[in-house]
């Protein structure tokens, strides 16, 4: 873990990724694949709520309604 930078200071940039990732990544981002850490446009979508807030009117337990 490292520690906090102080205040005024910049932290030192991280170190690069082993040539043998960054090639996995090229491969995958020429593949179209998704990609760590990098926005997915699809995930986004299918992460999304599907239902719509007051799609369905009312409250979930209504009080004295007999359920």
């Amino acid at each position: 873990m490292r520690p906090e930078p102080v205040r005024g200071e910049s932290a030192p940039p991280p170190p690069p990724d082993p040539p043998i990732y960054r090639d996995l990544l090229r491969t995958w981002a020429d593949r179209g694949r998704t990609l760590p850490g990098r926005h997915d446009p699809e995930w986004v979508r299918l992460a999304a709520p599907q239902v719509r807030r007051g799609q369905f009117g009312g409250l979930a337990d209504p009080v004295g309604d007999g359920r």
